[in-house]
C-alpha cells in the first residue's frame, strides 16, 4: 500500500509500498471520478504535473481535512496505484476492501452536492441539501458500495468542502437512498447477509468497465478471482459456499 504524506510545509509526497506493521493511521478519500485527463495519477505525481489538474483539488481537501484530523498519512485511489503494472492493480483491487476497512476515516467528496439557501418566509432561510444527496451520483456508482461499507468512520462532504454529516448522523437517508440494511450501516458483519440481499444493494450500480461490476463485489462476498479485463460483464463472481453468480 502506497499513501500520500503531508509534511509540516504542506507539501505532498508518495510514501514507498508499505506493508504489514509498517502502515500508520491514515484517512482515505471516496469520490466519483471526473474526466480522466482531470484526475491526478501516479505519474502526475511523480513527475509533479498534478497540480494544473482540477482533480488535485480533491487531493488537497483530503491531505487538509487529514490534517485537521491529525493525520499525517491519506490515500486517493487515483493517484497511489502505479496502474500501468498490472500486478500492481491487481493487488490493490483484491486488497481495496480491506484498505478502506482499515482507515481511521473515510471522507465522502460529493461533486454533486451543494448547500444552497432556500426561503422559508419574508425573514428567514434556512440551508438545504439534502435532496441533491439523495439524487447524488455517489449512490449509482459500483466501487462506491465498498467505499460505504468498508470503513466504520465515513464522512459527507459537498462540492464546497462543506461537511454534511457522518454515516452514523445520515443513516437513515443512507439507508433509503441505497437500500442497505441499516445494522449493514452499522457494522454488522456482511457475512451475516445472504448472497441475494448484497447483490440487491448492488443490482442498479454503474460501472465504467462492464468487469468491475464483479471486481467491486470481491470485498463484499470476500472472495478472490483473478482479473481478466475483456470479458465485460459476463465475468463470473464465485464464493466461498460454491454458489457463482454472472454479472
Amino acid at each position: 500500500m502506497r499513501l500520500l504524506e503531508r509534511n509540516s510545509a504542506g507539501e505532498l509526497s508518495l510514501t514507498k509500498d508499505l506493508v504489514g506493521d509498517n502502515i500508520p493511521e491514515y484517512a482515505i478519500l471516496s469520490h466519483t471520478w471526473g474526466a480522466y485527463t482531470e484526475e491526478v495519477t501516479f505519474r502526475d505525481l511523480i513527475d509533479g504535473t498534478g497540480k494544473r489538474k482540477a482533480g488535485y483539488d480533491k487531493i488537497r481537501f483530503c491531505a487538509q481535512q487529514a490534517a485537521n484530523d491529525s493525520l499525517q498519512f491519506f490515500w486517493v485511489d487515483t493517484c497511489c496505484i502505479d496502474k500501468s503494472t498490472g500486478t500492481e492493480l491487481q493487488e490493490a483491487i483484491h486488497s481495496m476492501f480491506r484498505w478502506y476497512q482499515n482507515a481511521a476515516k473515510c471522507y465522502v467528496y460529493l461533486s454533486d452536492v451543494s448547500i444552497t439557501k432556500q426561503k422559508t418566509g419574508s425573514q428567514f432561510s434556512e440551508f438545504t441539501w439534502e435532496s441533491a444527496f439523495r439524487a447524488s451520483r455517489w449512490f449509482t456508482r459500483g466501487w462506491t458500495l465498498q467505499e460505504l461499507l468498508a470503513p466504520a468512520c465515513v464522512e459527507f462532504f459537498s462540492k464546497d468542502w462543506e461537511q454534511l454529516g457522518d454515516k452514523k448522523s445520515l443513516e437513515r437517508q443512507v439507508h433509503e437512498i441505497t437500500g442497505i440494511a441499516i445494522s449493514a450501516l452499522q457494522g454488522v458483519p456482511l457475512s451475516q447477509f445472504g448472497v441475494d440481499e448484497r447483490l440487491l444493494w448492488a443490482e442498479y450500480r454503474q460501472t465504467f468497465r462492464g468487469e468491475d461490476k464483479a471486481y467491486s463485489l470481491l470485498g463484499i462476498f470476500n472472495v478472490y478471482m483473478p482479473l481478466m479485463y475483456g470479458e465485460g460483464e459476463s465475468t463470473r463472481l464465485s464464493g466461498s459456499g460454491g454458489r457463482s453468480t454472472n454479472l
